[in-house]
């Protein structure tokens, strides 16, 4: 027998799954987050969910915000649920659940923007938190500067007051606020962007300066923006993960969320209007994220981008499969040696030889089941800046670039559609169109997608060294195949 899961019968549940012990009636809501996923629910929400049973501060817990039409079934989901769901953290030693409370209200704004906008703009919302995803930051990818042309960005300046997008959302509950003689809240972004804070504050100031230059001035010099680094592996939530749910821990849940038993979460500690005390349970505060941030991005991410282009164009699905091919893993090994650690600055409290152990274990994980599909969603973005800074780097010091630049050629081939045997590949990125377009009308010239400006500079689409090095391998994986140009490059 099953037992649904909401708030009145989490005493029917196995005594072995940990449940909020904390009075949830009580907790408030004094940090809203935008972009309730399974990752906010996988490392923050439960990053919280640690500390109200480590401390029983009530004060902090958290109001989920949905924006966006789509959210109406994470909104549906989490209502009927009393906003709690089940985390299970899967590692070699086996499954192990946990019900998340620390979420005790979920808005969703199509149906009432208003009701957003107040709550936000209320005394008791000390920090709202982002996980929107690079896309909901407006950033002109051509030149890194304010895309104030996009339609979400005219529609929210013309109609202030009413807005549709993430931004015109807290650009009008920071002005309700600026105007009633409020401080504002601490806006902490929690993508996975470089300087995500700064980032974050770079557009928002960009829009507000538009819709009025007196709250810009209000805004640069009241509002912090504290940059933070997040990290724990966490795949799409499937059918397959509701049946295991439902079958191993006998738990009805419409959206549980599945993660590997490795998080961690750096934070710089600028807050307007004080802060929970994460680094009770396991947080790292710091006065300055980016040493750690830059060797998140240049080895996991860039990594993740390592494998999956190849491991798709080989007829691999999930991350541990590719993993266990050794000529793939080979490759992600001496790519983050020999040409991302050189370039890294030593950060405070990290062996690098023992985190890069560690990510390979991650990746291998069994259990994780993430999808190659998923990662590959990354690459117009991704590649840019998890790939190309380095190669940027390295040219400018006349380091190596081979194994960098193999990622940029399988990316290439893999957005001709097929794989090795002819079948096609998914492909989710957001540009998936045009790129598609852009490969069919490229053929086998490795330089008209390098011409392509919204992902390469000018200045490294013409370095003779790193045209070379892309277009001989990309030439390769047509002429020679995937497994021999990748045997050739590790070699």
């Amino acid at each position: 027998m099953t037992t649904q899961l909401n708030a009145a019968n989490l005493n029917l549940l196995d005594p072995q799954i940990q449940v909020p012990k904390y009075n949830r009636q009580k907790v408030g809501q004094s940090i809203m987050h935008v972009g309730v996923g399974g990752f906010h629910r996988a490392h923050q929400a439960l990053y919280m969910d640690d500390l109200l049973h480590e401390v029983r501060d009530t004060h902090w817990g958290y109001c989920g915000v949905g924006l966006l039409k789509h959210d109406a079934r994470i909104r549906d989901v989490m209502l009927s649920q009393d906003c709690l769901y089940t985390l299970v953290e899967r590692s070699l030693e086996g499954d192990k659940a946990r019900i998340i409370g620390s979420i005790v209200n979920f808005l969703y704004a199509p149906d009432d923007p208003q009701k957003v906008i107040e709550q936000m703009a209320s005394p008791e919302t000390r920090i709202v938190s982002l996980t929107i995803t690079e896309g909901g930051y407006y950033i002109d990818q051509s030149n890194g500067e304010f895309n104030e042309k996009h339609p979400d960005i005219q529609y929210d300046l013309a109609h202030p007051h009413d807005p549709r997008c993430s931004f015109g959302y807290l650009l009008e509950a920071l002005d309700r606020r600026r105007i009633r003689g409020l401080s504002p809240f601490t806006l902490m972004s929690c993508d996975n962007i470089q300087s995500n804070g700064e980032v974050a504050k770079k557009m928002l100031t960009a829009f507000a300066e538009l819709r009025d230059p007196v709250f810009r001035n209000w805004l640069t010099e009241n509002c912090l923006f504290p940059n933070s680094m997040v990290d724990r592996i966490t795949p799409a939530t499937t059918d397959e993960h509701r049946t295991l749910v439902k079958e191993k821990f006998r738990i009805e849940d419409g959206w549980p969320v599945m993660t590997e038993s490795f998080k961690q979460w750096v934070i710089e500690d600028h807050f307007v209007q004080g802060r929970p005390a994460w680094e009770l349970v396991g947080a790292q505060m710091t006065n300055h994220v980016l040493p750690y941030e830059k060797m998140k991005l240049r080895l996991l991410n860039a990594s993740h981008q390592a494998l999956c282009y190849i491991g798709m164009l080989l007829g691999y699905q999930l991350v541990h499969e590719t993993m266990a091919d050794r000529d793939i893993q080979e490759l992600v090994k001496k790519m983050m040696d020999r040409e991302v650690t050189p370039l890294l600055d030593e950060v405070p409290g990290i062996d690098l030889t023992d985190y890069k152990k560690t990510l390979i274990e991650r990746f291998a994980n069994p259990a994780i089941r993430d999808q190659l599909s998923r990662l590959g969603l990354y690459g117009s973005s991704g590649i840019p800046k998890f790939v190309l800074p380095s190669i940027d780097e390295q040219l400018e010091r006349g380091g190596p670039i081979k194994l960098l630049s193999f990622i940029v050629a399988s990316w290439f081939r893999y957005l001709g559609g097929l794989d090795e045997s002819g079948k096609e590949m998914p492909m989710l990125d957001p540009m998936a169109q045009t790129l598609r377009q852009r490969a069919n009308a490229a053929g086998r010239d490795a330089r008209q997608l390098l011409a392509m400006r919204e992902i390469f500079s000018e200045e490294l689409a013409n370095s003779p060294a790193f045209v070379k090095e892309v277009s001989d391998t990309f030439q390769s994986f047509y002429e020679q195949g995937a497994r021999a140009t990748l045997v050739k490059t590790i070699a």
